[in-house]
């Protein structure tokens, strides 16, 4: 048995060439994706992970105000920076990697 992929008439109907991106990927677009914000990394000691207690700071090598990596799917796809909305913590995305 093939599988079949939803289309909408509208979608069914329209030549391939005229459709947009967002359109030729309609059957997939509610697939969810895990999104990660990693603010950094950093390596320690054994003796200094075992060291930590509740109000430990673990120093990081980024400077505040520095742009954070955003994956998706495990792959570096782009970079943001911290936003407070009301009690709310989010990413603004600032570029794209474009790398492959």
């Amino acid at each position: 048995m093939t599988p079949r992929l939803a289309m909408t008439p509208q979608l069914a109907m329209t030549p391939r060439a005229a459709m947009t991106p967002l359109e030729e990927i309609a059957h997939i677009a509610e697939v969810p994706i895990e999104v990660e914000v990693q603010l950094d990394r950093r390596w320690m000691k054994l003796s200094e992970i075992l060291a930590l207690e509740v109000g430990s700071v673990i120093e990081m090598h980024r400077s505040a105000g520095e742009n954070i990596d955003v994956f998706i799917g495990s792959r570096l796809a782009a970079f943001g920076e911290i936003v407070i909305i009301e009690n709310t913590m989010g990413v603004r995305i600032t570029d794209f990697n474009i790398e492959r």
